[in-house]
């Protein structure tokens, strides 16, 4: 399925962004993708200089005002998708969660992204519906087997059009080592283009394990909790790919939370206004000048 999606200037044409992803994720140098949530935090990423995108699900449900449980819909997560990817014409790799139910649910999910802008997906071996994997402890996981076949449907509906990650939860759920590198062995044997490992640590130790002793395919990290670790490391350990997984709503909650506040207490915009973007910065990342461009191309002249 030949994807072409049409941004405004710099970046012009992405002519296939799931080649691009892959290109990225089997690079011999280490490649980061910035997480975004929305049209606009994906247009930043893009201006920030990133080549491509994880659509993440916990600021994503963020964003819409839900906990990453599951409880936004997998339409809720294809729309912004596509919201993403006409705002960025990056190549999108998106967060399935656990791909909202058994196989027949997660190749509908793939085949929606895919028609809906994304280069990619990602699904994590938990039960349905899961949890994020930084609250509490409770987190089952899905046999072995079912998973695989859920990796397998999708792979079957969406064949090479669509980038594949099969995401290990293990080390979360508790189990260790061993059963995290005996899901990647089947999770490669059923059809993944890349393996992603998670970790909740404060120390990068179980990933560069797992690094060390697993080499089948592309391995992805999502380094929010040993953050402290340099990239360095990554790179000696021939890691593939990092994701920058929430730092974008994070720092929107931030910024949001000190300006509302601030404009409460002090009952006025004019002290914040220097610290704000300009309307003319939000109308230059959004391609403003394009329609200004485009209405004198199309729209009649004034009498």
């Amino acid at each position: 399925m030949d994807q072409k999606v049409f941004i405004s200037k710099p970046i012009g044409a992405v002519e296939n962004p799931t080649k691009t992803l892959l290109d990225l994720i089997y690079s011999s140098d280490l490649s980061f993708l910035m997480e975004a949530h929305d049209g606009l935090s994906a247009a930043i990423a893009r201006q920030a200089g990133f080549k491509g995108l994880w659509a993440s699900g916990l600021s994503i449900s963020s964003a819409l005002g839900y906990r990453d449980a599951n409880e936004a819909s997998w339409t809720d997560v294809v729309h912004v998708v596509e919201r993403m990817a006409d705002a960025s014409g990056l190549p999108i790799l998106v967060d399935g969660d656990s791909g909202f139910g058994n196989f027949n649910n997660a190749r509908l999910l793939a085949m929606k992204l895919l028609q809906h802008g994304a280069a990619g997906v990602c699904l994590e071996d938990k039960v349905f519906p899961k949890r994020n994997s930084f609250v509490g402890d409770r987190h089952p996981l899905v046999d072995i087997d079912e998973f695989s076949g859920r990796l397998r449907a999708v792979k079957d509906m969406t064949g090479n059009d669509l980038v594949l990650v099969g995401r290990i939860e293990a080390l979360i759920a508790g189990y260790g080592l061993d059963e995290a590198l005996r899901r990647a062995d089947a999770y490669a044997d059923a059809g993944a283009d890349a393996i992603l490992i998670h970790s909740r640590k404060s120390d990068a130790n179980e990933v560069l394990g797992f690094a060390k002793q697993w080499q089948r395919l592309p391995i992805v990290i999502v380094p929010t909790k040993y953050y402290r670790t340099p990239v360095s490391a990554y790179r000696d350990a021939g890691i593939s790919t990092v994701i920058w997984a929430n730092h974008a709503m994070r720092a929107a909650v931030a910024g949001m939370r000190a300006v509302c506040g601030r404009i409460a207490t002090e009952e006025s915009i004019a002290g914040i206004e220097p610290e704000v973007a300009t309307l003319d910065e939000i109308f230059d990342l959004l391609g403003y000048d394009e329609l200004a461009s485009a209405e004198d191309r199309y729209l009649p002249k004034d009498k």
